[in-house]
């Protein structure tokens, strides 16, 4: 991919100062093993880089091409897709989710107790649109010690072979609600609900609407919710930090579980993907909708999707339960599928009115409609909570601006 840093408005010696930071200090102490970086403005590539090692094991560098584990960055993806049926007048946002699934109608919200005992409260509004794609819905990732998750537990709700999305929500309309819905934030299977939506209204299996409506339009060639056999040398080896800051394999790309298709077809992060194909969807987002006159999603549906959705306004510090998610929570809203800037001020960042999420595997975007920015980062390394790739790689690059 051709790059030029003056033309996208960079002086070329500062934005180098990612090439310096993600080196010293990442690949060359071994933090990781390897990563890669776009940088674009106004449609302008300005840094396309690879560093180190997609495989330590067999020594294989990261090339343009190289297949990661993109994880929760498929739940935009996924969001999208469901608000391309939203545009087709298939539903509201604020209808609930039992005229879909008519076995939600009766959800119950946990009050207090565990097991036997526990006691639960009729819902006080029904679970809508808006709420699972916002994750204000009372669902969970069910992987707590809390007596709701162990529900999930003991009614074996998981995203693997075996289950299938309509398998799944029957199984989540047993499990009580962790909260009313509308009242908190807690990031959850709700995007894998989503994908089950997309499924149901569309009358197509899930990844084969994506294929259709999203990946071939934007001529993403090399996302899927498996890896082909003859791609399966460039897909990148993940690995997993432990407590002594060392690096462990946990999924050689020979062995992988993605080198099949799923039977779950996750909308909440089972896609794999280049960077350079992620990039196609994000200068889509930027692009506001479109990209090469090819037109994904309306530009004011965008728009409505990359507000702040959290009642009253509120940012994540005043409704988030827990802190696992792919994203602070100080000065930051959440849309529908987006976490957003909402002050710079309050997020101490340098940008505001950007967009973005991550994945488990420390692989970020960020979409800024104002300085008209996209950044993709590609790694594979477990938990992203390791390291703030996005804050560091934001201080360099709006530090590299020079118009």
């Amino acid at each position: 991919m051709k790059t030029d840093a003056r033309a996208a408005g960079f002086s070329e010696v500062r934005l180098t100062r990612v090439n310096d930071h993600l080196q010293e200090n990442y690949i060359d102490t071994g933090r990781i093993h390897g990563c890669q970086v776009l940088v674009a403005r106004k449609g302008c590539p300005a840094l396309f880089e690879s560093y180190g090692l997609k495989d330590a094991e067999r020594g294989l560098a990261i090339a343009d091409d190289t297949i990661f584990r993109i994880y929760s960055m498929t739940k935009p993806i996924t969001s999208i897709a469901l608000m391309q049926l939203y545009e087709r007048g298939l539903f509201q946002l604020n209808d609930p989710i039992h005229r879909v699934i008519p076995e939600w109608r009766n959800h119950r919200v946990y009050v207090s107790g565990e097991g036997a005992s526990m006691k639960t409260e009729a819902a006080k509004v029904p679970m809508t649109f808006r709420h699972v794609l916002s994750h204000c819905s009372g669902l969970t990732y069910g992987n707590s010690p809390h007596p709701v998750d162990q529900e999930y537990q003991r009614l074996d709700v998981r995203r693997s072979d075996g289950e299938t999305l309509n398998s799944f929500v029957q199984k989540l309309a047993a499990v009580p609600l962790r909260y009313q819905p509308g009242e908190k934030w807690l990031y959850s299977l709700a995007t894998d609900v989503c994908g089950y939506l997309v499924e149901a209204m569309s009358g197509l299996p899930f990844d084969e609407y994506l294929q259709k409506y999203i990946f071939d339009p934007l001529d993403m060639t090399d996302t899927a919710f498996h890896v082909c056999p003859e791609k399966l040398d460039r897909f990148a080896a993940n690995y997993q930090r432990r407590k002594d800051k060392t690096l462990k394999l946990i999924d050689a790309p020979e062995h992988s579980a993605y080198r099949h298709k799923p039977d779950f077809v996750s909308g909440g992060g089972g896609l794999t993907g280049t960077t350079r194909d992620y990039y196609r969807f994000c200068e889509m987002l930027r692009g506001g909708g479109q990209l090469d006159g090819v037109r994904i999603i309306g530009s004011r549906t965008l728009n409505l999707m990359t507000q702040n959705h959290l009642p009253r306004g509120y940012d994540l510090t005043e409704m988030a339960m827990g802190s696992f998610s792919e994203t602070a929570y100080e000065g930051v809203g959440f849309g529908l599928g987006f976490a957003m800037t909402l002050g710079k001020v309050e997020s101490g960042q340098v940008a505001s009115g950007d967009y973005y999420w991550g994945g488990a595997a420390s692989t970020i975007f960020w979409v800024d409609p104002l300085e008209e920015i996209t950044v993709v980062f590609m790694t594979q390394l477990m938990p992203s909570a390791t390291f703030n790739f996005r804050g560091q790689l934001k201080n360099i690059i709006y530090g590299a601006i020079e118009d």
